[in-house]
């Protein structure tokens, strides 16, 4: 628990240095000042007086609004952990005769996966006999990264593990944005062609 404590910057009536280097709070640099001088300008304000490097000689501190920059910090770190958790690794498993329908379901997933910002790892999964025709597994990967050429690139070319084969595949950046706007292109051309033909 104290460690978290001595984390924390101290503030105002806490600082206990004599005199200190004042940072205003648009970033202006205010020179050396009392203490008490420092705590009347942050006072004044309506801000904080906050302590940013106490091992300088002087201290420096800043005058803030302490509570918005906490605020700040943390909605930061959540929205850095979401990024992390999103770039974790999804998986996919195929099998070696697997029908077209079952394939391109399974295809749409991946690419929600993709477009969700995770790599993917694909399995080939052989049982008994099929382990004989490795053939038919990498044909599976081979085509499914053909499909998948215009959002997704091989991370880690496909490979025998056991009784499987692995590839993983990873989101090509913003390639998602440039599909979307091109297919609504596509789509308005589409619409303004059936609109002329139908006029006509």
């Amino acid at each position: 628990m104290g460690a978290i404590a001595a984390q924390e910057p101290r503030l105002n009536g806490d600082i206990y240095a004599r005199e200190v280097r004042l940072i205003g709070y648009d970033g202006e640099q205010m020179g050396i000042t009392s203490i008490g001088e420092a705590r009347r300008a942050a006072s004044d304000q309506g801000l904080d007086l906050v302590e940013i490097a106490p091992n300088a000689n002087p201290p420096v501190c800043r005058i803030m609004d302490y509570g918005k920059y906490k605020y700040d910090q943390a909605r930061k770190a959540r929205k850095a952990r979401k990024n992390q958790n999103r770039a974790e690794t999804k998986e996919m498993k195929f099998r070696p005769k697997i029908d077209v329908g079952d394939y391109t379901t399974k295809k749409k997933h991946v690419l929600r996966f993709l477009k969700a910002g995770s790599k993917v790892k694909i399995t080939i999964m052989f049982r008994g006999r099929e382990m004989s025709h490795p053939e038919q597994g990498l044909t599976i990967l081979e085509r499914l990264a053909d499909d998948l050429k215009d959002v997704a690139v091989v991370d880690s070319k496909p490979k025998m593990e056991g009784r499987n084969m692995h590839m993983l595949i990873a989101p090509i950046p913003h390639a998602f944005d440039k599909k979307e706007k091109q297919d609504s292109k596509k789509d308005k051309g589409s619409k303004e062609s059936t609109t002329s033909e139908t006029k006509e």
